[in-house]
């Protein structure tokens, strides 16, 4: 298991305001918002950082077009920021079971569809997911991912250009979650992750050269900690909406 990628809600100035997309590029991380899919409901752009990224969405319409449909009403009712938070395993259908039986609701494996052209067509992305409940604590959910085979993996990471590798920033190595975490929140983190540990005040999990980090505050938001080499990078920072905020180390 790893970290894949974070599932973004933006405003509109995140991917198209010219002054912001310069500051993207001046802390090394190539950005392109207008590369990306999309449908008349929706806006996805990327940011690729080594073989994870973030993945910044904007939605355009009501019923946002094919997008997930509680993400597009929570996007309608104001929300923000880290919405999705995907975990890439090896084996989904084991993981699932896994979950079922400590009681945690999450969905089938399931492909990713998306409907266009008037929903007349459907394109199937060559992955499945499968979504683990919301936290009542903090307002985003987990899900898993994976890929078919190798073949579907080498081939998607053929469009994962321009990657900030260019810049020598390798890729995520720590995400920090601040706010508040329920009892069932924390059912699910000791469901989910193996190799955890945790303090008064913080729960760390660690999957393998990544962690991520529950840590308690009144305030709800998110650190992502990039590996960076490039020593004239290494102290930006970059904020993203109201709660992500890029970092290197």
């Amino acid at each position: 298991m790893k970290i894949d990628h974070l599932v973004v809600n933006v405003d509109s100035y995140v991917q198209e305001d010219e002054n912001f997309i310069k500051q993207v590029h001046s802390t090394g991380l190539p950005y392109k918002p207008k590369w990306g899919k999309g449908t008349k409901g929706f806006k996805v752009s990327n940011i690729w950082i080594g073989n994870e990224y973030l993945e910044l969405v904007k939605i355009k319409s009501k019923d946002g077009g094919g997008w997930i449909e509680s993400w597009t009403e929570d996007y309608h009712s104001g929300h923000r920021g880290l919405i999705g938070f995907a975990l890439e395993v090896d084996d989904i259908e084991a993981i699932y079971q896994n979950l079922i039986g400590q009681n945690i609701q999450v969905s089938a494996p399931e492909p990713l569809k998306f409907k266009w052209f008037f929903n007349l067509l459907s394109k199937t992305m060559p992955w499945k997911n499968s979504y683990l409940p919301k936290f009542e604590g903090m307002p985003f959910q987990f899900f898993l991912q994976q890929l078919n085979d190798e073949k579907s993996k080498k081939y998607m990471q053929k469009y994962m250009v321009p990657n900030s590798r260019e810049n020598n920033i390798n890729g995520i190595l720590e995400v920090k979650i601040y706010g508040i975490l329920t009892e069932q929140d924390k059912n699910i983190i000791k469901a989910l992750f193996k190799d955890y540990t945790v303090t008064d005040s913080t729960i760390t999990v660690s999957l393998g050269n990544q962690i991520i980090s529950f840590v308690e505050s009144k305030k709800y938001s998110v650190e992502v900690i990039l590996d960076c080499e490039n020593e004239e990078k290494s102290t930006k920072q970059l904020v993203i909406g109201n709660n992500l905020i890029i970092q290197y180390e």
